[in-house]
């Protein structure tokens, strides 16, 4: 695949409704080439509407969408140059995996010999080399999410759309197939628009997060920026389970602040916020439970549960009941134990 295949995807002012109904309010939304973008959200927050406007299979009410600098707004979805790869995979189970994978070239005039070269190139990448002449129902779950990613890579689009490609795989097939199309989307730079529900799918594939809710875009940003500065209560719970509590912040000087929980105090940038009353995001993994001295913050323990590699725990405190990580102690504390939550150095933020 090369450069010239790498499309870059606008969104301006789209809008969507269905009937009475607003899916879409306004989306504006720009893909740079050879980018993987993640739409992330609860069920019923837009993000498979977008996915399909930009697929063709809806058309938006208002507003434009273009593909490689050209406006497709209205244009069909076997002339928009993209291939979509879904959740269910939709192979033929009467053709070979091969016959699979040329499938498309062939509906698109390559002759059979030409298609079947291609398709085995197109197995080749997903590591599938060889199993051309097996069924479907003869693959793994896995290896027919390949097949149907390799069905789609074959047709050089310029945008590969993945609509919740990982759902039907269990959770340890998951994180390896979702690091096989990562590894694939970054070896080939092709531009992709992902669409899940899963916050860790999310920050695992993604070089940017675009957050939705209620048809809008409640944050966008990479991993890392999603993670460490939530703009609002939701995206800070949505991305990571923090919990969000209350906190005061007791003075800020260079963009930084001291910021007062319970009886912890911490320092944490000032993200715009004054001295008073503020919202702070404690990840569950940024605390650590320690027998109770004082000079943190006291509570004691209401639920644990050993998970083998780590412990978790349920703390009722003066901040409320918070959840805890701890993945530095494999004997789980008994509830009723008194206890004293001190903060490790980051996975703290305040919250604008």
């Amino acid at each position: 695949m090369t450069e010239a295949r790498r499309g870059a995807v606008e969104f301006r002012n789209v809008r969507k409704e269905f009937g009475a109904f607003t899916a879409i309010p306004s989306l504006d939304l720009s893909i740079a080439p050879g980018e993987l973008v993640t739409l992330l959200g609860p069920s019923g927050c837009g993000k498979t509407t977008t996915l399909r406007m930009l697929a063709g299979l809806e058309s938006p009410t208002s507003g434009r969408i273009e593909i490689g600098g050209q406006d497709v707004t209205r244009l069909p979805a076997n002339r928009r140059d993209v291939s979509m790869v879904f959740q269910s995979y939709a192979l033929f189970p009467h053709m070979s995996v091969a016959g699979n994978v040329a499938y498309g070239l062939e509906a698109g005039g390559l002759k059979g010999p030409e298609a079947r070269a291609a398709a085995e190139k197109g197995l080749d990448l997903v590591g599938l080399g060889g199993l051309g002449d097996r069924l479907p129902a003869e693959l793994s779950g896995g290896q027919q999410q390949r097949v149907a990613v390799a069905r789609a890579l074959v047709l050089e689009p310029q945008v590969l759309l993945l609509d919740e490609p990982l759902s039907n795989l269990d959770a340890r097939l998951r994180r390896r197939v979702r690091t096989e199309i990562r590894d694939l989307q970054q070896r080939l730079g092709f531009t992709a628009v992902y669409v899940t529900h899963d916050q860790e799918e999310a920050l695992a594939v993604s070089d940017r997060i675009v957050v939705m809710r209620d048809g809008e875009i409640a944050q966008i940003g990479t991993p890392r920026e999603l993670y460490d500065a939530p703009a609002s209560e939701f995206i800070a719970d949505f991305i990571g389970e923090a919990n969000v509590v209350d906190a005061e912040i007791v003075a800020t000087s260079g963009g930084q602040a001291q910021v007062r929980l319970g009886g912890l105090l911490a320092d944490m940038p000032a993200r715009g916020l004054l001295a008073g009353p503020a919202r702070v995001a404690l990840r569950s993994n940024a605390l650590r439970v320690g027998a109770m001295t004082g000079g943190g913050l006291d509570g004691a323990v209401a639920t644990s549960a050993f998970l083998g590699d780590h412990v978790e725990y349920e703390i009722d405190s003066a901040l409320g009941r918070i959840f805890v990580i701890d993945d530095e102690s494999d004997q789980p504390l008994a509830p009723g134990t008194p206890v004293t939550l001190t903060l490790k150095p980051r996975g703290a933020a305040l919250i604008p």
